[in-house]
């Protein structure tokens, strides 16, 4: 459905733009109907920059996103129009999306004189109110409410329901639960996955494992712009085997064990003398500082994908 073929961003910074940082290389991957995809990473590994490529909010440097075959940065007009009424996002800070000044059903407005000119009266409340009942939200509620008289979750599931309005097939979920309480959360995440049910495509962007864990079929891990470890969610998650993927899931606080112990069960503790120091993983990561090791040049690629075990894929060719 949904496929990304080598996808790399390039910005220009610093005086006249006479650097380039490279914010995504060469990453790959497919969204398929009715599967969930987590993309993992920490700050600044290219996660949201991934995702406005996809919904076409930035150019793409260089690659192709395509969507059932049809390259998104080719469209125009209505075919671009006809994207966006399958493609949509959800973002982060569910507050930054609405107008302060106007009622929370402004954002249903928008879409049915964009979308469904031609519905009006009780026909397109009908429409509205069979979205809002899908996300759990009472209508008498919720529409006819400022954004600051509702709660973030509120408008979250709103905008979700907005999207579900225009039955879209794939939903950029970009750290969608991050700023809501934790009893918000569980509603929330239980919310995509009955959506899944129904065959919605979910690329769910978070830097918290243990969402990715919960919700998700597969498990994309993203380091500086790179693919370092990608498949099924439980080969990833039980059996990591970049240096990286290990160090994500040993930072994940046990109770029951000291770090230590930890450090030793992943195996962080080994010599990793023997890996490239060109990686951008080593560049950071702790294996370089504990062999006192000097970073490599950055210009060295990045090793490229191998498939492990079946629906396991690992960018170290020392395994």
């Amino acid at each position: 459905m949904l496929k990304l073929d080598r996808v790399s961003k390039v910005y220009r910074v610093g005086t006249f733009g006479g650097r380039e940082l490279r914010a995504v290389s060469d990453v790959s991957f497919e969204i398929e109907a009715g599967e969930v995809i987590s993309l993992i990473g920490e700050s600044g590994s290219g996660k949201s920059t991934l995702g406005k490529m996809i919904l076409g909010l930035i150019p793409i440097s260089s690659g192709a996103i395509t969507f059932n075959g049809t390259d998104i940065s080719t469209l125009k007009g209505r075919a671009l129009k006809e994207y966006y009424r399958q493609v949509q996002g959800v973002f982060q800070d569910p507050f930054s999306s609405y107008n302060p000044i106007f009622k929370a059903d402004r954002v249903f407005s928008l879409i049915r004189d964009e979308f469904f000119p031609t519905v009006r009266g009780p026909a397109w409340e009908e429409q509205v109110h069979h979205s809002l009942e899908a996300v759990g939200l009472n209508p008498g509620q919720v529409l006819d409410k400022f954004p600051h008289q509702l709660s973030g979750g509120q408008l979250q599931r709103l905008l979700i329901a907005r999207a579900l309005l225009l039955n879209v097939q794939v939903l950029v979920a970009d750290e969608i639960i991050s700023m809501l309480d934790a009893s918000t959360r569980i509603d929330v995440l239980n919310l995509l996955a009955d959506l899944k049910t129904r065959g919605l495509s979910i690329l769910f962007i978070t830097h918290d494992l243990s969402l990715g864990y919960y919700i998700s079929e597969k498990a994309v891990i993203l380091y500086k712009g790179h693919i370092v470890e990608m498949g099924e969610t439980e080969k990833v998650y039980l059996n990591p085997l970049h240096p990286y993927t290990k160090m994500l899931m040993a930072s994940v606080p046990r109770l029951d064990k000291k770090w230590a112990e930890v450090e030793a069960e992943v195996g962080l503790e080994e010599d990793h003398s023997v890996l490239p120091t060109g990686w951008r993983y080593y560049q950071s990561g702790p294996v370089a500082a504990k062999n006192g090791h000097q970073a490599g040049p950055l210009g060295r690629p990045q090793p490229t994908l191998l498939e492990v075990e079946p629906a396991h894929f690992v960018a170290c060719s020392q395994l």
